[in-house]
């Protein structure tokens, strides 16, 4: 195998690791808004809400609580939304340099 294929596959296992990192953000980012979802779902049929804080809970007003939580929601939406965008970079790229690391075992 020639210098440049060698580059290459570096390069492959490099991208791979980040893949794998963004899959690892990505899974956080989606059990953090099912769990602001479930919370939602909770303080629509709760008379009363409490936030924790620290290591207390404290009495809160769910108007807050819940605009709290949909900003969150927002939030996480827009991670998982970039993290889906550089995936599908590194996805691209990845496909081009085994293109290339194949052209250049065949030669």
């Amino acid at each position: 195998m020639d210098k440049k294929a060698q580059e290459a596959m570096s390069k492959l296992q490099l991208l791979e690791q980040n893949m794998q990192q963004l899959e690892l953000q990505k899974q956080q980012f989606s059990a953090q808004l099912m769990e602001a979802e479930n919370a939602l779902k909770e303080l629509e049929s709760k008379p009363e809400t409490y936030k924790i804080v620290g290591n207390i809970m404290v009495k809160s007003d769910p108007t807050a609580v819940s605009a709290d939580l949909k900003d969150k929601q927002e939030r996480l939406q827009l991670h998982i939304s970039l993290l889906d965008k550089q995936e599908k970079q590194i996805t691209e790229k990845t496909e081009k340099i085994r293109k290339e690391v194949m052209g250049s075992l065949k030669e």
